[in-house]
């Protein structure tokens, strides 16, 4: 997650786009029973192509499965930081699991510090074989965290595959158009927690700065404490406020290329001035390091020529940490070449 040049479109194309004051509410139930999965398709081509971002409901998705890990999450951040720091990011290489402090990770660096702790965890491998795949890191003192956080992902993974047959279908493509790329994507489970915020605030540490997600698409899981906020057409930020019982799903950078900017990845920050601590559960799906992302020939015409060079999925992501993760700086999990190339993006 970074502050990206995606958003920066030629004017016809932000011509093309209709504003927003509210996030879009898509019931999914069509879509995952299979009774009308085209007028789902329909109300994403919408949403992804003026907002970015939907809240779905009728996901599937238990209340109690949502309740626990919620309440792992709680207990995990009110570890001792020590604790905490024995499972720190750092130790896992490229793999990219585990504790993030405050201040350890700072998606818009250039005006923001980020006022969030995290927790990261993705697909289980017994050693580190690549960049996003390694051995979790757990903590030893929560019984049950492992098991109820592992859940939870892979409960994730499955919704998300189902909704992006639903987004494929709203490209007119083919119902299993991702499948094919996904066959061990890249995933990651994250917890998150915001302090709250008094005082004077501005930019310079808020929750998360101003940015856009790298990959494929995200799923946010909401307390009741609010504080996400959406960029519309006219540059106002819009609450995403939470509504119970419903993820925020927004697509990311790699979905902006494969649709040549006719889907938006938008820019989205959190604020967390309640007065209570936030906590969040993004779930992100990306796809098969090897997956290439190019704009779809749908998607190019006379007057929307191709903006986006090939990149495949893992090359792209792992460029874009290294700017993020001072353990990762100077190394390249993509081989013993230079680091790994972000294609067409200007820096």
């Amino acid at each position: 997650m970074t502050t990206s040049d995606l958003v920066q479109l030629d004017d016809r194309l932000h011509a093309q786009r209709e504003t927003f004051d509210r996030l879009p509410i898509i019931d999914v139930g069509p879509l995952l029973d299979g009774t009308d999965a085209r007028s789902v398709a329909k109300e994403f081509r919408w949403a992804l192509s003026n907002v970015g971002f939907m809240y779905i409901k009728n996901h599937g998705i238990s209340e109690k499965l949502l309740a626990e890990i919620f309440a792992q999450a709680r207990a995990f951040f009110n570890l001792p930081v020590e604790e905490k720091m024995k499972l720190h990011i750092s130790n896992s290489g490229v793999a990219l699991r585990g504790y993030i402090e405050i201040f350890g990770e700072n998606t818009d660096p250039s005006k923001t510090r980020d006022l969030k702790e995290c927790f990261d965890i993705g697909p289980e491998r017994p050693s580190v074989d690549s960049p996003f795949f390694g051995p979790n890191q757990w903590p030893a003192t929560l019984p049950g965290f492992r098991e109820a956080v592992f859940t939870y992902h892979e409960a994730m993974k499955e919704l998300s595959i189902k909704i992006l047959r639903g987004i494929a279908l709203s490209l007119d493509l083919p119902s299993d158009f991702f499948e094919p790329r996904m066959k061990d994507p890249i995933t990651s489970q994250r917890l998150q927690r915001y302090p709250p915020q008094t005082g004077l605030v501005d930019e310079r540490i808020i929750g998360i700065g101003a940015h856009t997600d790298f990959g494929n698409l995200g799923f946010i899981a909401q307390d009741s404490v609010g504080g996400l906020q959406v960029m519309n057409r006219n540059g106002v930020w819009v609450e995403g406020t939470p509504i119970p019982n419903t993820f925020v799903v927004n697509i990311g950078d790699l979905l902006q290329k494969l649709t040549n900017d006719v889907y938006l990845a938008n820019l989205h920050r959190v604020v967390n001035t309640s007065g209570r601590e936030r906590y969040s559960i993004p779930f992100f799906i990306d796809a098969d390091p090897d997956a290439v992302f190019a704009p779809l020939e749908s998607c190019v015409s006379e007057a929307n020529p191709a903006q986006y060079q090939p990149i495949t999925c893992g090359a792209y992501k792992f460029g874009k940490y290294i700017k993020h993760f001072p353990h990762l700086r100077g190394r390249n999990g993509y081989g013993t070449g230079p680091l790994p190339v972000t294609e067409g993006e200007p820096e």
